[in-house]
């Protein structure tokens, strides 16, 4: 009988629930996908805190793959026994087994495994928007980011590397210094609220970056703003430190007339034409050989919540993979 992991109240790691579920037939336009791995991401974290609001009761999970077991009815696009992966949702990765809408699904090419298709999606999307629509990284861009060393990071730190930036990464302990590097930043500083823009303007020379992408919210936002060039933008996308504080817009004219914004997954893959598109260049990129999936470790299903507290407590050094 199939597994899942079933959320009835926020709280920590300890509130997930791990039970069993009836098959269920797929109804129109979805597939009954019976699944091989699972993502673990840092939303997942905020959902289940109540960080992120979810209706409850819930489930969790946006990102898995696995094969298609059933059909329901006017679904053309895949068919049974395809190997595929999505990395949007509805809710409910965290399963051995779930129906699933079929036109999010994305094929997998035979080089791409089910592990490091979960591994690399969710994660490969958000860098993908993130370097090419919310500012196109190019040839001689200046670019910051956080976490550089973690499992985000080290998709977006090559990728932006192949698309020609200069870039500066990081990192929130000396340990991680050299996994940042070797992902390949030019420069990885140790973060500093109090030092950081200083850091930033000497390794520029006065220039300070274009852009700075920044998933960790209130306690590094104000040193994101002082890190930017006149006009430049920064990118707040993530909550790991609490939501960014209010912003009144005459700081960002006095700090040089700097753009903010606040991007998400789900509005740059709202229509399934462009999730294809954007799914397809992350995998093509993995083919490519440009970004690299890293799996740090795998748990069963059944330990989903050491998974969780293994990534709160910033113990990872890559991505996290459920396996039913």
């Amino acid at each position: 009988m199939p597994t899942r992991v079933s959320l009835q109240a926020f709280g920590g790691p300890e509130v997930l629930r791990f039970e069993q579920s009836p098959v269920q037939q797929p109804g129109p336009g979805e597939v009954w996908l019976e699944q091989a791995a699972i993502g673990v991401n840092p939303l997942d974290l905020s959902q289940r805190s109540g960080a992120v609001k979810v209706p409850l009761p819930s489930s969790l999970g946006l990102e898995g793959a696995g094969t298609v077991a059933a059909l329901g009815a006017g679904v053309t696009n895949v068919q049974i026994g395809d190997r595929v992966a999505y990395a949007t949702g509805p809710l409910g990765a965290y399963a051995s087994a779930r129906l699933y809408p079929a036109e999010r699904l994305v094929k997998l090419p035979d080089c791409v495994s089910f592990e490091d298709a979960a591994a690399v999606l969710f994660k490969g999307i958000t860098a993908q928007y993130l370097l090419k629509s919310t500012w196109p990284v190019g040839p001689g861009s200046r670019v910051l980011i956080y976490g550089a060393a973690g499992a985000l990071g080290q998709l977006m730190v090559p990728w932006a590397r192949h698309l020609g930036a200069f870039v500066i990464g990081v990192v929130s302990k000396p340990q991680s210094v050299e996994r940042a590097r070797a992902a390949g930043c030019n420069e990885v500083l140790v973060f500093d609220a109090a030092t950081l823009a200083d850091q930033v303007r000497e390794i520029t020379d006065g220039h300070k970056v274009d852009v700075v992408y920044d998933p960790i919210g209130r306690a590094t936002f104000e040193a994101s703003l002082d890190c930017l060039r006149p006009r430049g933008l920064l990118v707040s996308f993530g909550i790991a430190s609490g939501a960014p504080p209010a912003v009144e817009v005459a700081t960002l004219n006095a700090k040089g007339s700097l753009f903010l914004t606040r991007p998400s997954l789900a509005a740059h893959t709202a229509s399934a034409e462009e999730y294809q598109q954007r799914a397809k260049d992350v995998l093509q990129a993995v083919a490519d050989g440009i970004i690299q999936p890293r799996v740090w470790r795998r748990y069963p299903l059944a330990e989903v919540a050491r998974a969780h507290a293994d990534l709160h407590e910033g113990r990872s050094e890559g991505t996290l993979v459920l396996t039913p």
